[in-house]
């Protein structure tokens, strides 16, 4: 009997979850928590134009919410340094994780980030892309929510191997001034044209503040790895592509392109 129960409550949840049309109005009352789970929104291919106003509909929490005062263990936040503090871009208290990419000074200065730039949806059954539930879904990464490929796009390692410089920035960045544009105002000047950035801020910030540069190359690392960004051609560069680059794209991600269509930031 216990058996037969389980079963038949299994049965209704599937059948309750598989079930669904067109996505469920924010407007709609008395929805349950299995019906917004489910919700086509969450799901490729809505999710795709989803706004931050219709995911901020029920996710507003995220925005609102703030660093603890203190942590469990008596540490009080304004007595202590984040690691995302430790450059000169960041300025102000702590905040969390999405309000550093959303909603802060900074943020909103020189970022154009949305919800589904790292929300690209997700099965709740099972997170794997080839699973006996998930065949629909091949573009999931395996037990993750978001692709790590967004994360690392600007907190990957710093590749001084490739820029000639002896080691990291922070030991030998003197030698260049402290400077990037000491040699990028020449080289690889195309840059940052893609449509979750805010190109000329960046660039104009560059000027004056050296850790604009190094803050997403390499200053505030998440991995060991660097991320092979596209080689994009600029005015003189003379067609010579090194050898570390050839097998690189030349051109950016056509989803991240500024021409690509995207939802208008709420």
């Amino acid at each position: 009997m216990f058996q037969f129960n389980m079963l038949s409550a299994l049965a209704a949840i599937v059948a309750n979850a598989i079930v669904v049309a067109a996505p469920i109005s924010l407007a709609q009352e008395a929805i349950t928590y299995q019906e917004a789970r489910w919700d086509p929104i969450h799901f490729q291919p809505a999710i795709e134009t989803a706004t931050d106003e219709q995911c901020l509909a029920c996710h507003q929490e995220i925005i609102e919410r703030r660093v603890l005062e203190a942590a469990p263990a008596g540490v009080k936040a304004a007595d202590t340094l984040a690691w995302y503090q430790t450059l000169g871009t960041y300025q102000g208290a702590q905040e969390t994780f999405h309000r550093r990419h959303l909603v802060t000074d900074y943020a909103s200065r020189v970022m154009d980030l949305r919800c589904n730039f790292c929300h690209r949806g997700n099965d709740p059954r099972e997170e794997a892309p080839n699973g006996s539930a998930t065949n629909v879904q091949p573009h999931l990464k395996l037990r993750k929510h978001v692709d790590p490929d967004v994360c690392l796009m600007c907190h990957g390692k710093f590749n001084y191997a490739v820029m000639g410089v002896p080691g990291n920035w922070i030991e030998h960045g003197k030698l260049f001034n402290d400077n990037c544009l000491t040699c990028h105002a020449a080289i690889r000047t195309t840059r940052h044209q893609v449509n979750y950035l805010k190109p000329a801020a960046i660039e104009e910030l560059a000027k004056t503040t050296n850790d604009v540069c190094f803050g997403c190359h390499g200053g505030r690392s998440w991995y060991r790895i660097h991320y092979p960004y596209p080689r994009n051609s600029w005015p003189g560069d003379g067609g010579v592509v090194p050898d570390w680059a050839k097998d690189r794209p030349t051109s950016s991600n056509p989803r991240y392109r500024i021409n690509a269509a995207a939802p208008a930031a709420q």
